[in-house]
């Protein structure tokens, strides 16, 4: 008994050290299995350390999901495809396999709000970091306060080289205000940098014909269509309010009840 402790607390001690802390709180339980199951050494190391590296996949999917800074979780799988513009319905078996990542292609969602744009962009987002992408969300205005904001700092040079590494960046309401020429400027230089190269997904209620609505300049506008633009996924979501729907919803159960 005494040298079984002993052997135990040298496994323990052998795993704390190298750092193995899945195999550290469970070898006991796994050779207890082991035991009962008759398995052979091969079979009962394998397991083991497949236990370890199932538990560290979790925990860098977890953390790829935390960094992404994401408002809320939305997962594809939540999705009512039924209920989809038809353009996004045609297209969504494609968009979820992420070719547009490996490619470094854009993806465009457009049409009116409630569609699901948001919702969609979530979860090809988290999707994307489940299966190993670096991935970062945030909404054109606060991007645009922020690039600014590092501007003022020195920092810009900086963010620079974090943006341009993304495998994906997902910016979420292009059109909902309007930019200065400087905050035009500088959204128009970062996405130029990962033209062509990394992905970045887009959501916007505004028709390309309208944009210049918000970036106030004919030329600047042109030029960031061409760039966005340029062999990208774009989707049409306009269609029938998502959120229209499940008010109407919740107040047909309301009336019931």
């Amino acid at each position: 008994m005494n040298k079984s402790n002993n052997v135990n607390d040298r496994i323990y001690q052998y795993c704390k050290d190298i750092k193995l802390p899945t195999i550290r709180e469970c070898f006991q339980e796994k050779i207890n299995d082991a035991v009962i199951r008759d398995i052979n050494y091969e079979t009962f190391l394998a397991e083991l350390l497949q236990k370890e590296w199932d538990t560290r996949r979790q925990t860098a999917q977890a953390n790829r999901i935390r960094r992404a800074k994401f408002p809320y979780k939305k997962y594809l799988e939540d999705l009512s495809i039924q209920d989809l513009p038809e353009d996004a319905q045609k297209k969504y078996k494609q968009l979820r396999t992420l070719q547009f990542i490996q490619e470094g292609r854009n993806l465009i969602l457009a049409g009116n709000p409630g569609t699901g744009k948001t919702h969609t962009a979530i979860g090809l987002g988290i999707k994307a970091c489940e299966e190993g992408y670096s991935v970062w969300f945030t909404t054109v205005p606060l991007l645009i306060n922020y690039m600014k904001e590092c501007r003022s700092e020195r920092t810009l040079r900086a963010f620079q080289t974090r943006f341009e590494k993304y495998d994906l960046v997902v910016l979420d309401e292009m059109g909902y205000i309007s930019f200065d020429k400087e905050g035009a400027e500088l959204l128009f230089t970062h996405l130029s940098l990962r033209a062509g190269q990394k992905s970045t997904i887009i959501t916007t209620n505004l028709s390309f014909e309208r944009w210049g609505e918000i970036f106030q300049d004919p030329v600047m506008t042109a030029a960031m269509i061409d760039r966005l633009t340029h062999q990208a996924y774009l989707i049409n979501m306009n269609g029938t309010s998502y959120r229209m729907k499940e008010t109407k919803a919740w107040l047909e159960q309301q009336q019931m009840g």
